[in-house]
């Protein structure tokens, strides 16, 4: 009978100690349960039409190989790949990538930036949360084929859910609507491709240059350009040029300092 007794009461010690660990706790599960909740920014997927292209591709493909020729699955698989790549650049390398960029640039706090297609905010806001007293600006003409859903609400809502405040613009990168010598820094991130005329793409470079202050500094993410050469030949030093792997191939990144 004692033996019984003492299982009795140590079951007993041991479910009020659980019941108190769990009351105890109650409040970190709840605080988790109401973060995962949480609305989380959104930054979308770049180059939607090319990745609904590749996976309409790689369907069509997969039911080749099932009911024609089997060699067809090593078209498929490459379709597939590249789907994968611009999900995870979108959704995960640019990032990093946005980092690596904005950690080149020399940064006091105080500067005014300006992120030319700022798209959903990714530059603009990173940047932003580098600066004390600076302010960073963002001008875009929000096309839906260059990002999903891009508008200056989504923009102005990811600023808000990342706690900062930024200011957005409608303006083409070709006639950027700010006077000479206006900012200190100037980023731009995978926008410059999609103006398709090397004229155009080279009037909105010289634009940046424009409304970049003397001393300032430009910083260039993109694909397919390479447009260090143009600010070396308009009075800008390059800083560093690199790198990144983005979008199924070499994406170029170069901060240049003018003057």
């Amino acid at each position: 009978m004692l033996v019984g007794s003492c299982r009795v009461t140590l079951d007993s010690r041991f479910f009020q100690h659980f019941v108190g660990l769990l009351y105890a706790h109650q409040f970190s599960f709840r605080s988790i349960f109401i973060a995962s909740e949480m609305p989380k920014p959104n930054y979308g997927i770049d180059a939607p039409t090319v990745v609904r292209n590749l996976a309409i591709a790689a369907v069509v493909f997969y039911l080749l190989a099932a009911f024609f020729v089997r060699a067809f699955l090593f078209t498929a698989l490459g379709f597939t790949l590249a789907v994968v790549l611009m999900l995870w650049s979108s959704l995960y390398g640019k990032f990093r990538a946005r980092d690596q960029v904005l950690d080149a640039i020399p940064w006091r706090g105080d500067e005014q930036v300006l992120d030319v297609g700022c798209g959903h905010g990714l530059m603009l806001i990173g940047a932003a949360k580098r600066l004390t007293t600076g302010r960073a600006t963002g001008i875009d003409i929000w096309q839906d084929v260059d990002q999903a859903n891009n508008s200056a609400a989504a923009t102005l809502r990811n600023a808000e859910l990342e706690g900062v405040s930024v200011d957005v613009k409608n303006g083409d990168a070709r006639q950027i609507p700010f006077d000479d010598a206006t900012f200190d820094v100037i980023v731009s991130s995978l926008a410059l491709h999609n103006i398709y005329k090397r004229e155009e793409r080279e009037q909105a470079l010289a634009e940046i240059a424009r409304v970049t202050k003397p001393g300032g500094h430009v910083a260039i993410l993109d694909i397919r350009h390479n447009y260090a050469p143009f600010f070396a030949q308009h009075g800008f030093t390059i800083v560093k040029r690199w790198h990144v792997f983005l979008f199924a191939g070499a994406t170029g990144a170069m901060v240049a300092r003018k003057g």
